[in-house]
């Protein structure tokens, strides 16, 4: 299955989709069989690829932030509120989170099991070079003050829980 850009050319099919899952937990329709693929759920090979370039080229916060406000989109469009200016301002959250979710990916369906093959996109976050500890950039230096820095809740609180403020 091949997702170009323009395939979803509104964001609106996106955040409905988004909505229809965050709804109902899954897609309440099932698309006629291809003569070719019987009995293979389309809509569920278009949301399983769709979330793939999702984990591929969308940042954590944003992943996050975009679940919650999926669940008030389909809130909305429950409620009836579809020409709500709130909806419409999720549009344009949905449309921005959107633009660079483009790609391929390879689904390989075997005996009722669906698996991902592969995930390309131009505009991934994932960097082989930087994600290996051979890298010439990388000083594990770096890592003691973000390491420090998160775990400074953790430190903190038998310290204050103590009464004593001194580390």
């Amino acid at each position: 299955m091949n997702i170009s850009e323009g395939f979803i050319k509104r964001p609106i099919a996106t955040s409905l989709l988004m909505a229809a899952i965050a709804l109902f937990g899954m897609v309440a329709y099932r698309s006629l069989p291809v003569s070719d693929l019987p009995n293979v759920d389309f809509p569920t090979l278009l949301v399983t690829a769709h979330r793939e370039l999702e984990r591929l080229t969308v940042d954590r916060e944003t992943a996050h932030f975009q679940q919650a406000l999926s669940v008030r989109y389909a809130e909305l469009v429950y409620y009836g509120l579809w020409f709500s200016p709130l909806r419409e301002a999720l549009d344009g959250f949905f449309h921005v989170a959107q633009q660079r979710v483009t790609g391929s990916v390879g689904l390989k369906l075997w005996k009722g099991t669906l698996n991902v093959t592969k995930r390309i996109s131009p505009y991934s976050l994932y960097r082989a070079d930087l994600a290996s500890f051979t890298m010439g950039r990388y000083n594990p230096k770096d890592a003691e003050g973000f390491i420090n820095l998160f775990a400074l809740p953790v430190t903190v609180r038998p310290i204050a829980k103590a009464g004593t403020g001194k580390p």
